[in-house]
């Protein structure tokens, strides 16, 4: 089987390891802008899909199937985003002979729509946040929108039917704000996800985001595993994610579990999938969406669970039986904790921070993962998503989970870019983040509190050090040398960039 993977960044590089570690060979899609990207160089094969813009290549079906024919691949693996969760893709996909690696697209039509995932878990028995049954209509007049929420209750969001990651998403505490939020959210929705449909949903004061990925098969079984804990969020949109979550009991476990599996099974879903709920503070848990693709979280279920989520896609893809014990699925062998490296500014308001990465060096070592998509010298466009890394940290305990993240993050240099490193580094010694004291509420809190104090904290000798490194890097380049992340360890570049031994801790 060749796979052409339909996506770019970190998501493409893990999904062709794990083809390359089945055997199989593999295509990548680029734009203009990622001519020389990591996931391109690292595929067997690589096709030019068109201009930077997403919407002119990476949502371009067309196209994408184009590439699939002309590269002799027989199977498409979607990633996340772009059009991991559009079904006139799987089904484009299917028609034109190929094998999609994910659910069908009539499994993505019914649990990609909020609107009617939550109606067929409401059928299933599995209790649901109250809200509107149907998406607002595209036409409905001020007034109509008004009453809508009002029939919903304040405070509440306004939500993207498609899509997921936070976008299209829009808090609104009283009336006097719905309709900027609904406009708001039609138009980043529509940008995102080539769809403006939004609805409204209660939003309970203080739940944790708790979440089950599932595996399905083609033969009737449906494996729930242990739950992610996704409450550390800003913005709605999720920073870091560990597993298993200090809210979550035995007990509790399988009963989320349980009503994760009926809503799965009464969809007909096939292949990965996570099932969100929102716990709240009485004990009570509710539906909140499913996400019909792979999570971008999805490291930390893997190492406590050791499956590879990844190669199952692919084996469940091929009509494979599961043979995972479901107990192994569902028991937590000690806790991973991942956090978001992304190209932006926490100093600024987290801004976006996208250029040219001079040099990049990634933490290592025992219990740690870095999933990356890009190296040193590469650019992040202005063009998409500006999430460069996953840094996943694996211990016997929460605790040493931590010290071990707190360690990884000191580790972690990326020069030429703003990341989100700091915050993380601020983040990880916080008593109540170690306490576990946190909900889907508390980092908007904290960060409005902290009024725009700097998360970054470095000695004047290293900031000396690191001009001093980007300035090496740009003449090393100009006079036709190795880059400084190839570069030896007798190099100008090694002597002056050893970071770890220059920071004042």
């Amino acid at each position: 089987m060749k796979v052409l993977i339909a996506n770019r960044g970190e998501i493409a590089v893990r999904v062709a390891r794990a083809c390359r570690e089945m055997g199989l060979r593999t295509v990548a899609v680029y734009s203009d802008a990622d001519r020389g990207a990591r996931h391109v160089r690292d595929a067997d094969q690589a096709v030019h899909i068109g201009p930077s813009a997403a919407s002119e290549s990476y949502l371009r079906i067309d196209r994408l199937l184009d590439a699939a024919r002309a590269s002799g691949a027989d199977a498409v693996h979607p990633g996340y985003g772009f059009l991991a969760e559009n079904a006139a893709f799987a089904r484009a996909c299917r028609d034109a002979g190929l094998i999609f690696i994910g659910p069908s697209a009539d499994a993505i039509e019914s649990m990609g729509s909020k609107t009617r995932a939550r109606a067929i878990a409401r059928r299933a028995g599995v209790p649901v946040v109250p809200g509107t049954d149907d998406p607002l209509d595209a036409a409905a007049s001020e007034g109509e929108i008004r009453a809508a929420a009002e029939r919903v209750g304040y405070p509440l969001l306004v939500k993207a039917v498609a899509g997921g990651g936070g976008k299209g998403m829009r808090a609104v505490d009283e009336g006097g704000g719905i309709l900027d939020a609904v406009r708001v959210a039609r138009s980043e929705a529509g940008s995102s996800f080539g769809n403006t449909a939004v609805y409204f949903e209660r939003r309970l004061q203080r739940p944790r985001h708790i979440e089950i990925q599932l595996l399905a098969d083609h033969h009737g079984t449906i494996l729930a595993f242990v739950e992610r804990e996704c409450s550390i969020q800003r913005r709605h949109q999720k920073l870091v994610e560990e597993s298993p979550s200090l809210a979550v009991t035995p007990e509790l476990r399988q009963r989320i579990a349980s009503a994760a599996v009926k809503a799965a099974r009464s969809a007909g879903y096939t292949n990965a999938g996570t099932i969100e709920f929102l716990l709240d503070e009485d004990g009570s848990f509710y539906f909140l969406e499913m996400n019909t693709r792979l999570q971008v979280e999805h490291p930390v279920t893997e190492l406590v669970t050791r499956v590879d989520l990844v190669h199952w896609q692919l084996r469940l893809a091929r009509g494979e039986r599961l043979s995972i014990d479901p107990d192994r699925a569902i028991t937590p062998h000690g806790h991973a904790i991942e956090c978001r490296i992304i190209a932006e500014d926490p100093d600024q308001g987290f801004l976006p921070s996208p250029g040219l990465v001079r040099a990049l060096r990634a933490a290592s070592g025992p219990g740690v993962r870095n999933d990356a998509g890009l190296v040193g010298g590469e650019v992040v466009p202005v063009f998409y998503d500006s999430l460069i890394a996953k840094l996943i940290a694996w211990a016997e305990s929460r605790p040493d989970a931590i010290a071990r993240m707190q360690r990884a993050l000191r580790e972690y240099d990326v020069i030429g870019i703003k990341t989100t490193i700091p915050f993380f580094q601020w983040l990880m010694r916080e008593p109540d983040y170690i306490d576990g004291r946190f909900d889907t509420t508390y980092l908007d809190r904290v960060l409005a509190d902290r009024r725009g104090a700097p998360f970054t904290t470095i000695s004047e000798t290293e900031a000396l050090h690191l001009t001093i490194a980007a300035g090496l890097d740009a003449w090393w380049r100009a006079h036709g040398g190795v880059a400084p992340d190839q570069a030896g360890p007798q190099s100008a570049w090694t002597r002056v960039a050893r970071l770890d031994a220059l920071r004042v801790r």
